[in-house]
């Protein structure tokens, strides 16, 4: 009771001590951790070459009618200039309003395919995690057997699905046995997106199984003693130990996973290529037009694309402010 008391004095005395202004926090947290910064500094650097120019780059040409025909580039001593022009917001206006109307339909596909795959990669992710965290034969072999489809390239697992969900593969093989006539996996508008997400939880839930033991591990073992001699049942030691304990790591790969899902081109454009347009999601279809069409429609795929990074940055907002205001709400 003590502790809970010096806690909450604690935070009040933050809370009322004058907040300083953002130069005056950079110069404090400079000249107490210069050497942390020192450390940092060539990561930056890279960090701006690899990721900051072109997203600036990116920023820039969505305000304009960029294609592949008013580029500027060179051909052999000749050197054609720039000949786009500045549109200000139109690109933003044609993709959302245009009669082109096609991101809605990929940004609800995008969001359908991001809460599946996350959902169900989270629930099997934890069960798995569940089971080998119990003592029992050969636990490190079925660890080893499971964090597989993580250690494969995704390039080599997506490719072996292809055949597994051919026509006339694994899959279709074995629903003909029982008498059922497989769909066309890689064709059929439905049976694409059942598949999709299918090999994406295959890829993603070793990741989610492994940091979800390293959570259970880290619970006490007298937490869950204590509950078992107050009577608690097995669902009630899980729902108000183990969950609870997890939340750290639940809400890191939770917002990982969602970011990581919301982007993954490697799945849809590996299964399907650019043509199955129904299972396009937003970044592939960022793509595609940037690839997939003549001329190429750079200002378009920037627009799309910075669209895709606005809506992370809110999710991504929003879910930190509920998680922030649930764990106040517990201290409290």
């Amino acid at each position: 009771m003590t502790t809970v008391v010096q806690g909450d004095a604690a935070r009040k005395n933050r809370r009322d001590q004058p907040r300083r202004s953002l130069p005056s926090r950079i110069r404090h947290s400079y000249d107490r951790y210069w050497y942390a910064w020192a450390m940092c500094l060539p990561v930056v650097l890279v960090l701006g070459a690899i990721v900051g120019y072109p997203l600036v780059q990116g920023i820039y040409l969505s305000f304009t009618d960029a294609t592949s025909q008013n580029v500027g580039r060179t051909i052999g001593a000749n050197h054609i200039p720039d000949t786009y022009s500045w549109v200000g917001l139109r690109n933003y206006a044609d993709i959302l309003t245009g009669a082109n109307n096609q991101f809605w339909p990929h940004l609800v596909w995008t969001i359908a395919w991001t809460v599946a795959c996350v959902a169900i990669t989270y629930a099997l992710g934890l069960a798995l995690a569940i089971v080998l965290n119990r003592d029992m034969r050969a636990r490190g072999f079925y660890r080893m057997l499971l964090i597989l489809p993580w250690a494969v390239p995704t390039f080599v697992t997506i490719f072996a699905w292809r055949l597994i969900l051919a026509d006339d593969g694994a899959v279709n093989q074995l629903l003909d046995l029982v008498g059922v006539t497989g769909p066309s996996w890689l064709s059929d508008p439905l049976a694409q997106k059942a598949a999709a997400i299918g090999v994406n939880i295959w890829c993603g839930f070793p990741f989610i199984m492994i940091s979800l033991l390293g959570g259970l591990q880290a619970i006490p073992k007298e937490l869950h003693e204590a509950a078992e001699m107050d009577g608690a049942t097995p669902w009630q030691r899980f729902v108000n130990v183990t969950l609870p304990g997890l939340r750290p790591v639940s809400s890191t790969v939770i917002l990982l996973g969602v970011i990581w899902t919301f982007n993954q081109f490697n799945v849809i454009f590996l299964l399907f290529g650019t043509n199955s347009d129904s299972v396009q999601i937003l970044v592939t279809y960022a793509y595609k037009l940037f690839f997939g069409q003549q001329p190429q429609d750079y200002a378009s795929s920037a627009a799309v694309g910075i669209l895709c990074l606005s809506l992370l940055v809110v999710f991504t907002s929003v879910y930190r402010r509920w998680l922030k205001r649930n764990d106040e709400g517990v201290l409290s």
